[in-house]
């Protein structure tokens, strides 16, 4: 996704957030902190609309502060004079904060803040996420990381055209001491090139401060080391075109020979190096001998590629980002920017991209009657524990819902992958569940792909329609289901994935074995726990408590004022059989908002499978339908009747026999115009 339309769609659900309490959690777009700390900032009272920052020291609290944080001032006053920092950011149209430990507002330089303030200095102002929500500054000094921010990613609505890049200044026991930004208010240039390529330098420089800062700190005015200091600096001002996208991961800068420089926060806790270890290490140390990064480097060339990573003993999968940093003269390579991400991560944006994300919990299930609350009450002791879950129902009953529901209970921070077994063509569905090697079969992609299962590795693995996989794939996942292994197609090595299976179906899995037409060591695998789900028609006043509800969530949705619905309507939706369940249910009330007139749903305008349904008769004190004679024939009048819009003449016209005639059958099948019609 470009960067004009990632823009938009975190304006679009920022809005969604705070107009329509939209969970961000669920949404691609949004980072996983980013959106806790929305919550979190509104939990807080923190007012997105606010137009100004309220606390602020008073002038003895201010002089106690500047006074604790002299050292640190002075070190950063310095370094912006030696690298002409601050006019840079003044030219760019950027401005300049440090601040302290507490989010206290200690220098400031070029400020552009939307948000005004009583005086011309910020010093001495409170600016954390209590008093101003979600910034750059705020998420840095809770992750001790490199942060970088665009506009709607903040709180306050006053930022939404603030680009800002921020950086923690820790101790050498990794505490924070302070956090370096670097911000511009964009105007209406917020999509221009020369913007996008110059908030990479942004976060490049800030990063680069920081670690300027820490050190100069550390070696107390040591003079040879702050010329290595300042050597790194200018490395770092080359590698700034770099930085920004590879910025959130883990970081690892290495030079030609792959010995680590710098690495941050989250770089450490890959590797397994804690903040006080001093970095001496090689990184082919976390490398096979088959590892290609090195030669990649010494070749020069910038890609993209997957690589097994060994931390004490265990083999974790990376994606690796190599980003080449030249020497001056751009001939020689200096060395490397390395961005880590784990595939785990990767696999789950691919999983939200693809739009099977799980959205419902058991909050979400709508309905009161016994057998419905029992099946409710059932799948939530069921989600605590980590067996195989079967769900059984008809057709609509709400089988993904109940599945979403257990994952968010189980599993929340995984992902949630579905499967229709029914829906995929019996060719693909084997590479869909196990994925490929490269070159595996024609038309493969040339760098493989992974199944359905890999993806679900650390989530939920979802198989609707179970009894529609084919027989000679049911051994295939039995085995992966016992061994907790899946190899790729063409691939030569199984594959370790943790995930928790939830299959449903709306066929007797159990009478498919009894016809040999589904496996029994595989049904027992899959029904270790089973929930049976009542049709529409057994959970008595849900039909009422469910219409009201898709009635007022369609009308919100299209803005229209919500109708009431007539009690002849009710009276044909409770004799109604419902045998597409809740599914049905919703198109059926869809239909009838938009068919409505004067706020009104009545009975002709609902659905006509639902106006025409067959008469209950009572056989031997069983209740069923049956289509006799009479019941034929009261259908076609009131289908007559209903055309016609109860014009009596019009009616026996149409069905060729006197008005006489058709006023008593109307007496004989008690067909009351008023009410019906």
């Amino acid at each position: 996704m470009d960067f004009k339309s990632r823009w938009k769609e975190l304006q679009e659900t920022k809005k969604k957030f705070l107009q329509d309490n939209l969970d961000p959690r669920s949404c691609f777009y949004v980072d996983s902190y980013v959106a806790e700390s929305w919550i979190r900032s509104q939990a807080m009272g923190v007012s997105p609309y606010a137009n100004s920052i309220k606390e602020r020291l008073d002038a003895a609290q201010i002089v106690k502060v500047l006074a604790d944080n002299c050292q640190l001032m002075d070190i950063t006053i310095s370094l912006f004079s030696q690298i002409k920092l601050k006019e840079l950011a003044i030219a760019s149209q950027h401005a300049l904060y440090l601040f302290d430990k507490n989010g206290i507002v200690l220098i400031h330089e070029g400020d552009l803040l939307a948000i005004s303030n009583q005086g011309n200095s910020l010093r001495g102002v409170v600016w954390n996420e209590k008093t101003m929500g979600t910034c750059a500054h705020t998420l840095s000094m809770q992750l001790k990381r490199p942060i970088h921010l665009l506009g709607p990613e903040h709180y306050c609505v006053a930022f939404d055209r603030s680009n800002t890049s921020a950086a923690p200044i820790l101790d050498e026991d990794g505490e924070l001491l302070a956090t370096l930004v670097l911000s511009q208010h964009l105007n209406d240039r917020y999509f221009e090139e020369h913007f996008i390529d110059f908030s990479s330098h942004a976060l490049g420089i800030v990063t680069a401060m920081a670690a300027a800062i820490e050190t100069k700190i550390r070696l107390k005015d040591s003079y040879e080391k702050l010329k290595t200091v300042n050597h790194h600096l200018k490395t770092a001002h080359h590698m700034l075109a770099t930085t920004l996208a590879v910025i959130d991961e883990g970081i690892i800068t290495i030079d030609a020979k792959g010995d680590i420089i710098h690495l941050n926060t989250e770089g450490r806790r890959i590797l397994g190096l804690d903040q006080k270890q001093t970095i001496n290490i090689n990184i082919s140390k976390y490398l096979s001998k088959q590892s290609r990064v090195i030669d990649l480097i010494a070749d020069g060339e910038n890609t993209d590629i997957e690589e097994n990573f060994y931390i004490d003993g265990k083999e974790q999968t990376y994606l690796v980002n190599i980003r080449i940093v030249y020497s001056d003269d751009l001939h020689e390579v200096d060395g490397a920017v390395l961005k880590l991400q784990s595939t785990e991560k990767m696999n789950a944006m691919v999983t939200s991209r693809s739009g099977a994300t799980a959205s419902f919990s058991f909050a979400s299930l709508i309905g009161e009657s016994k057998e419905f609350k029992k099946a409710i009450a059932q799948a939530q002791r069921f989600a605590n524990t980590p067996e195989n879950i079967l769900i059984n129902g008809e057709s609509g009953t709400g089988k993904e819902l109940f599945a979403q529901a257990i994952h968010n209970k189980y599993r929340p921070e995984g992902p949630f992958i579905a499967v229709n077994c029914a829906a995929l063509p019996r060719e693909l569905i084997e590479s869909e569940l196990f994925g490929y090697e490269g070159g595996s079969f024609t038309g493969a992609d040339r760098s493989g792909r992974p199944g359905k299962i890999e993806l679900a590795h650390g989530g939920t693995l979802f198989l609707d329609e179970i009894g529609d996989m084919p027989l000679e794939l049911q051994a295939v996942l039995l085995r992966v289901l016992e061994d907790k292994q899946v190899m790729r197609i063409g691939g030569r090595r199984n594959k370790k994935v943790d995930f928790r299976l939830v299959s449903a179906t709306n066929k007797e899995l159990y009478q498919m074995v009894q016809d040999k037409l589904f496996r029994e060591d595989l049904y027992f695998r899959l029904s270790v726990l089973t929930i049976n789900l009542p049709p529409l028609r057994q959970r008595g006043n849900d039909v009422e408590i469910l219409s009201e509800y898709f009635i007022e969530k369609y009308c919100r949705k299209v803005g229209w004022a919500v109708p009431a619905i007539s009690p002849a309507a009710w009276k044909r939706m409770r004799g109604y059989n419902w045998p597409g369940n809740v599914r049905q249910l919703e198109h059926a009330v869809v239909y009838a908002v938009n068919a409505a007139q004067n706020e009104m749903i009545e009975p002709e305008d609902l659905p006509a499978m639902i106006i025409s349904c067959p008469a209950k008769i009572t056989v031997r004190g069983k209740i069923e339908e049956v289509y006799t004679l009479e019941v034929i024939e009261k259908l076609v009048i009131v289908n007559a009747l209903h055309k016609t819009k109860s014009n009596i003449s019009k009616t026996a016209d149409l069905l060729g026999i006197g008005k006489s005639t058709l006023y008593r059958k109307i007496k004989d099948y008690d067909i009351n115009m008023e009410e019906d019609f």
